[in-house]
């Protein structure tokens, strides 16, 4: 039986679609702010390259509403229309972010302050739909929209659960076929139950959730064992049972002993071959859960000097593109899965 990194784009984009292994990638990063980390389209392919080759099925990527309509009623697609296409040829699906005002249409001026009007987001947000509707069909509004880091008006996620209402209608009409997702709530169950308390049961198909542990902590690997369970118990109570969760965002540093760096925010910076055995951890036990769909390793590449702490080794490849043991140990996890699957048919022709 041929592997899954054996196989061509076609077969690989179709059992991807089942795969629960996504990761978070910057692909769109481009800027003086990030260190041009993808200034270079030969380090796009490359990035990709080897996603393919970890056994991702998934990314979770920006579409910038920065990048896109930089001025109002001028779009430009050129960029994405790119990654979109590289990620389609290596049978990579995609869970698209719509998120992050463009200077002229914030309410307070920053990239992190909701839209001043919520027709400007909703026009961007058609138009990103309307163009990639048939490569792209789930898409997430906003990143952590109760952290007043992404959402700095923080009001209870009332105003942002006002514009998910918007958004999904709007979402649906132009593609029915689409799912929308709750843009990754961070601060657990508190946050859950404000996403039903303003009346948002019915305007996202997929309840998407952020949460992070230091594998250093004793205990670690309980709580995030614990937390969809709590999340689903909170869904069941609103009515809302049968959707599924993805955890879109959950990893932790990698840092190599001769580094120096700054503590992530949950303290000691875990070395590489802890973030291996903490990646096998997550995978092997939140896999058991039948409600939680996917999962997505928070990042896939290193970054640098952008957070200036431990954060920036949350990778699986270094800055240089060097595999580190997380990688392998990303590897070992999709191939155990893949192998289960297709011994118990449930994934192949007609799966």
């Amino acid at each position: 039986m041929r592997s899954r990194m054996q196989e061509d784009p076609v077969e690989a984009s179709r059992e991807n679609l089942a795969s629960p292994f996504g990761v978070l990638e910057f692909l769109h990063w481009n800027h003086a702010w990030n260190h041009h980390k993808y200034c270079d389209k030969k380090d796009l392919e490359k990035s990709i390259s080897l996603m393919r080759e970890a056994g991702v099925g998934w990314v979770r990527l920006d579409f910038l509403w920065g990048d896109i309509e930089p001025r109002q009623g001028n779009f430009d697609f050129d960029k994405y229309d790119y990654i979109v296409q590289m990620l389609k040829d290596k049978g990579i699906h995609i869970l698209g972010i719509l998120h992050y005002s463009t200077d002229w249409a914030s309410a307070c001026g920053s990239w992190n302050c909701p839209p001043r009007e919520n027709e400007f987001f909703i026009r961007y947000a058609s138009q990103v739909i309307r163009r990639y509707k048939q490569q792209v069909k789930y898409w997430e509004l906003w990143n952590e929209p109760d952290s007043p880091t992404y959402w700095k008006q923080q009001d209870g996620l009332k105003s942002y659960c006002a514009l998910l209402k918007e958004f999904y209608i709007t979402a649906k009409q132009i593609d029915p076929e689409c799912k929308v997702l709750n843009g990754g709530l961070a601060n657990g169950a508190s946050s859950i139950n404000r996403l039903y308390d303003n009346g948002a049961k019915d305007y996202f198909d997929i309840l998407n959730v952020h949460f992070f542990q230091n594998p250093l902590h004793p205990g670690a690997i309980k709580a995030v064992v614990n937390y969809p369970s709590l999340a689903y118990k909170i869904m069941k109570r609103n009515g809302d049972g049968d959707k599924k969760i993805w955890i879109t965002e959950i990893g932790c540093p990698g840092v190599k002993a001769s580094i120096k760096t700054n503590e992530w925010w949950l303290g000691k910076n875990p070395g590489e071959a802890k973030q291996a055995e903490w990646l096998k951890q997550v995978y092997t036990e939140l896999l058991k859960d039948p409600h939680v769909e996917k999962i997505f390793w928070a990042f896939f590449r290193d970054t640098k000097d952008h957070w200036e702490n431990g954060v920036d080794y949350f990778g699986l490849v270094r800055w240089d593109f060097s595999r580190k043991p997380s990688f392998y140990a990303y590897q070992d996890c999709f191939r155990k899965w893949f192998l289960d699957c297709k011994k118990n048919s449930i994934i192949g022709p007609g799966k």
